[in-house]
């Protein structure tokens, strides 16, 4: 139990008695950092959370946005870091069921899944290769078996992971609007759980996620089951169409414990349960052990006694538990008995709602001098830089992992994984664009603008499939906050979200706090992970084979901000410098600008430039349509900068454009009438990736050899390190 003598005066002073040991383990349970927030509540409110897409609806779990013609999308995002950590397979793939249920809880049907995934440096560290290995796995296998693609992620590693792994899952959602659950009950309701059989998995596992992880505690580590959680979304949307279901919750983190006191709290009612109606996979269990429990494929859901017998017909046929495990009251009690023995009778509200923490801050002190440039090695031979560089784990192609996924199942991948961002065809005629993006070496060196620069990069990267941002998801990720170094940066990346977000009317419809991600060896740097979801009215930018004389553009300046860059991290082993910065007016300016173009069909492909680049970004869009470029360095718009910063530096807000020889001056009128900055730098064609400065050649690549290099080698690292 995880409640300090503190959390325990005041339990008991606000109960007037001395808490039951249930009551103990109940509080505990929803007391922890994991699921109250403690923390972070507080400051979660400087975030915009309201816009005219925006549907807010008591006890949701995931976001609601309106998408018009009289359907919803739903999004959400949720991390398994710890249980992950310690057995990858298992915690990966329950973290994918969780966040589906969270969709299905609005009663709205999943249809693709997202995963951002983190771990050590895989070259030199065969745990960090097993951890990777297996947590890919892990939610290949889950989200294969249910039928739902995995349309898109990112992959990084970094030694602040060593012994640990980030595991974060996005999902989305649709229905239509009338089919959204208006969750509310009455009095003499039915409390029925649903779903997988309660065991002995997953205990405490809200409190392992609230502390830093020093032990491998197998008992917290919850047991995937996809098949069960295939037949509960069919029997819940079922169910949902006949109108069967007037309030519903998943069973996640806390189980059972945080599941009624929630949901009680939220509609202003009481439960009262029993926990003999609970149908369990093992004998013996304590009423502690069933309430704290949070096994998988569970849901809550609450009905009346006329709609019960068709719910439990419906179960029937998925072959579904069903339990009437307790009904409503109008007492605003959480009272848990076994039989006629009263175990926890408590106020939701008290257990529901801990007390929110102040905790203080303090600007860590290695940001003093972290922005130093020290003199680096010089370089020679840019060419081998380049191809090291898309060698490289965090560059090279990530086939290896969305190749094991199944991202075309449901039929709606328009735009499939490896390119900015995945598209998704709607019901209505519209298209749905979404990525999810971080970057934790920014965010070491520079907490607000890093996170700014994470929110603008996953804006870019739907903004090239033609996709207007509408919400955004954030999940907040740091080591203790008991530390006021680490609580720093924290308050610092969220403020840079909360006023990003604002500038550009971007409501944020749902997020996470993961925080005590840490080991022995220390905390990670902070990773805040953002999703944007953008919406296409017409049709979506899908990439038109380059041909020879196509005409590369870019959009946006290259500026003198090297610091967390793949540059200076990989290759020179510098951790430092000056972060990129996102200037506000010039990012609108530039997406706009993207999107008219988009809108007047001229681009044959768009791509930002992020990870590595310039020099990467272009090698990019010569290796996936295998045909050379020959740029000329010198057109760049921007101040005047030596070779491996234009190269290499990783500026926010640019944009790669390619047009037929034929629309050239049409794009460049429009980007005049915008006033943004940009250069006409290359054209397509030959075999080679050259890269010309001062009318020298400074970088020479074929690209059938590139090709191999940038496919094969992380596949290769984890084979053979």
């Amino acid at each position: 139990m995880s409640l300090n003598p503190q959390e325990l005066e005041e339990l008991t002073a606000k109960i007037g008695r001395r808490p039951t040991q249930t009551e103990l383990h109940i509080v505990a349970a929803e007391w922890s950092e994991h699921c109250s927030y403690k923390s972070s509540k507080k400051h979660l409110k400087t975030l915009p959370m309201s816009g005219p897409l925006v549907i807010s609806e008591k006890g949701y779990d995931s976001g609601v946005l309106d998408v018009g013609d009289g359907y919803v999308v739903t999004a959400h995002i949720e991390s398994h870091n710890h249980p992950s950590a310690v057995e990858p397979y298992g915690g990966a793939a329950t973290g994918v069921g969780g966040v589906i249920r969270d969709i299905l809880s609005a009663g709205t049907r999943p249809i693709a899944i997202l995963d951002g995934l983190r771990f050590g440096d895989i070259k030199k560290d065969p745990q960090a290769r097993w951890l990777f290995k297996n947590a890919v796995a892990g939610i290949a296998d889950y989200g294969n078996c249910l039928g739902i693609p995995t349309i898109g992620g990112e992959v990084e590693f970094d030694r602040c992971y060593t012994n640990y792994a980030l595991v974060d899952v996005a999902a989305i959602g649709f229905g239509k609007k009338e089919h959204l659950i208006k969750n509310h009950a009455d009095k003499g309701d039915l409390v029925v759980l649903l779903g997988g059989s309660t065991g002995r998995d997953g205990i405490g596992g809200s409190q392992f996620a609230s502390d830093s992880l020093e032990s491998e505690d197998r008992s917290a580590v919850q047991i995937p089951d996809p098949f069960i959680e295939k037949l509960i979304i069919e029997a819940v949307l079922e169910a949902r169409n006949h109108k069967l279901i007037k309030a519903m919750k998943d069973l996640g983190g806390g189980g059972l414990s945080c599941a009624i006191s929630e949901t009680a709290d939220t509609l202003s009612i009481g439960i009262e349960m029993d926990v003999d109606k609970v149908h369990t996979r093992e004998s013996g269990l304590s009423p502690d052990e069933i309430m704290v429990s949070e096994s998988q494929e569970r849901m809550l859901i609450i009905t009346d006694n006329e709609k019960l017998k068709q719910l439990q017909e419906i179960c029937n046929k998925f072959r579904i538990a069903c339990s009437v495990i307790g009904h409503v009251t109008t007492d605003n009690l959480m009272h848990v008995k076994k039989n006629v023995e009263t175990f926890a009778c408590l106020p939701t509200q008290v257990v529901a709602n801990a007390t929110l923490l102040d905790r203080p801050s303090k600007k860590p002190a290695y940001l003093d001098s972290i922005e130093t440039e020290k003199e680096l090695k010089p370089i020679n031979d840019y060419t081998k830089i380049l191809e090291t560089l898309l060698a490289s784990p965090n560059i090279a192609s990530k086939i290896w992992v969305y190749g094991q996924y199944d991202h075309e199942v449901g039929i709606r991948t328009v735009v499939k994984p490896g390119r900015d961002a995945s598209v998704l065809r709607l019901d209505n005629g519209k298209f749905l664009s979404v990525k999810i993006d971080g970057n934790p070496k920014h965010c070491y060196i520079n907490p607000r603008e890093g996170a700014i620069g994470c929110f603008e990069e996953a804006c870019r990267n739907v903004v090239c499939t033609g996709a207007r941002p509408i919400g955004m998801l954030d999940h907040l990720q740091f080591g203790n906050p008991e530390n006021p170094e680490i609580f720093w940066t924290f308050l610092e990346s969220l403020q840079g979200l909360a006023d990003f977000a604002k500038y550009f009317a971007i409501p944020c419809v749902g997020g996470k706090v993961s925080l005590y991600n840490e080991t022995p060896s220390g905390p990670i740097k902070p990773t805040p992970l953002i999703g944007v979801i953008g919406l296409i009215d017409n049709k979506p930018q899908t990439s038109k084979r380059i041909t020879k004389g196509d005409v590369l553009l870019i959009v946006g300046e290259t500026k003198d901000e090297m610091g967390g860059s793949e540059f200076y991290e990989y290759i020179h082993d510098f951790i430092g410098g000056k972060c990129p910065k996102v200037d506000f007016n010039e990012s609108k300016m530039n997406m706009k600008s993207i999107l008219e173009l988009i809108e007047n069909e001229l681009p044959k492909n768009v791509h930002d430039c992020s990870k590595g680049g310039l020099a990467v970004a272009i090698s990019e869009m010569c290796i996936l349509d295998d045909i050379g470029c020959e740029v000329d360095l010198s057109k760049i718009p921007g101040q005047k900068l030596n070779p491996d910063k234009v190269l290499f530096s990783e500026s926010h807000s640019r944009y790669l454009v390619v047009v037929g020889e034929s629309d050239i001056e049409s794009t460049k009128s429009l980007l005049n009438n915008h006033g943004v900055k940009y250069g006409v730098i290359g054209r397509f064609g030959d075999e080679n990736i050259q890269f010309i400065m001062n009318s020298q050649k400074i970088i020479d690549l074929r690209v059938d050899t590139t090709q191999k290099v940038w496919a094969n080698s992380l596949g290769e690292t984890i084979l053979h390190g």
